[in-house]
């Protein structure tokens, strides 16, 4: 009898698994966020045939563990940082390979931040623990030291001003911004440890919209501080806290066509929404591992077209969604 009833529980399991395999996942929507979809996808390319292709003519496959950050040109291009692997991923069209470091396979950036992808050379990536700026060439993928400033205190953020020809670095260590020119040389240093205009705790993540104006996180003041293309204060927002409109774990940062500030926050995983004055206009996500949905977020990039893409670290994924027009009323 126990047996027939143990067999009875094992076949309610299966089908239970096997209902629960076959609902598809719960759409949700949101008015001002368009879901896309993730990275890797369901069609990612990792088969037997691709594993043997890759071996012959290019760089290794690559899963991603840890993803925190990245750059994309499109949501079929996109370069991840795998802080979990010590190296940069390239995903396009549907398959993940790894860009070797310094053309040695086994070679291990031990913290990789930072990615800047608008230099036309290629891209510029940051590691904190050997408090140094890489360049990746875009031909032939190679590393190469970039900055020649080598005192870089923990470099964490990383982007490039189109306005003024710069490259801005946040040395997360030293509590400042650090502004170099296109060969690497620092040109002026911005700020100090404080928590005044131009005054930073622990910065980590930079951004730098078309006007050249300059977003920072000032992380453990748990505040956005705007600058202009000069480095002159513009003005500064938020709070510590665990509701809406306050931060508690503030980490990367972008803006959209119309101007809006999208703010990453790692401990609350949700993405809130803000305007130049603070004004917090909208927010989306919560804890889990579906749609709309994070665990230990991390970087952000918008591109062009308003495609968001969301580093969903410790769900080892990218995020992709599209903003939709009409968030300021």
């Amino acid at each position: 009898m126990k047996k027939l009833f143990a067999g009875v529980i094992v076949v309610l399991l299966a089908a239970a698994a096997a209902i629960a395999v076959a609902i598809p996942e719960q759409e949700v929507l949101d008015p001002f966020i368009r879901w896309v979809g993730y990275i890797p996808g369901e069609k990612t390319n990792t088969g037997i045939f691709r594993r043997a292709l890759n071996l012959i003519t290019g760089p290794p496959l690559a899963e991603l563990n840890n993803p925190v950050n990245l750059y994309a040109s499109d949501p079929q291009s996109c370069w991840i940082i795998n802080q979990g692997d010590g190296k940069v991923v390239e995903y396009r069209d549907g398959s993940l390979a790894t860009i070797p470091a310094f053309r040695r396979e086994s070679a291990f950036m031990p913290s990789l931040v930072g990615i800047c992808g608008s230099l036309p050379e290629g891209m510029l990536v940051s590691d904190s623990r050997l408090n140094s700026v890489y360049l990746v060439e875009w031909e032939g993928r190679q590393y190469r030291k970039f900055n020649g400033a080598d005192d870089l205190n923990r470099p964490t953020g990383i982007a490039y001003s189109l306005n003024n020809d710069e490259i801005w670095v946040v040395e997360t260590g030293s509590h400042r911004i650090t502004v170099l020119d296109r060969r690497g040389v620092r040109i002026r240093v911005l700020g100090k440890r404080g928590n005044g205009p131009l005054e930073f705790n622990y910065p980590t993540y930079i951004w730098i919209d078309t006007e050249g104006k300059v977003y920072i996180v000032d992380s453990m003041n748990y505040r956005v501080q705007v600058l202009n293309s000069k480095g002159e204060f513009i003005t500064a927002f938020g709070r510590q806290g665990n509701v809406t409109g306050s931060f508690a774990r503030p980490r990367g940062i972008a803006t959209d066509s119309e101007g809006n500030i999208y703010i990453v926050d790692g401990l609350a995983n949700v993405v809130q929404i803000f305007d130049i004055s603070g004004q917090l206009l909208h927010y989306f996500g919560s804890q889990g591992q579906g749609r709309y949905q994070f665990w230990m977020p991390s970087g952000i990039f918008i591109d062009q077209n308003d495609y968001i893409y969301i580093s969903d670290s410790y769900n080892s994924r990218i995020q992709i969604f599209q903003a939709v027009k009409g968030l300021r009323k």
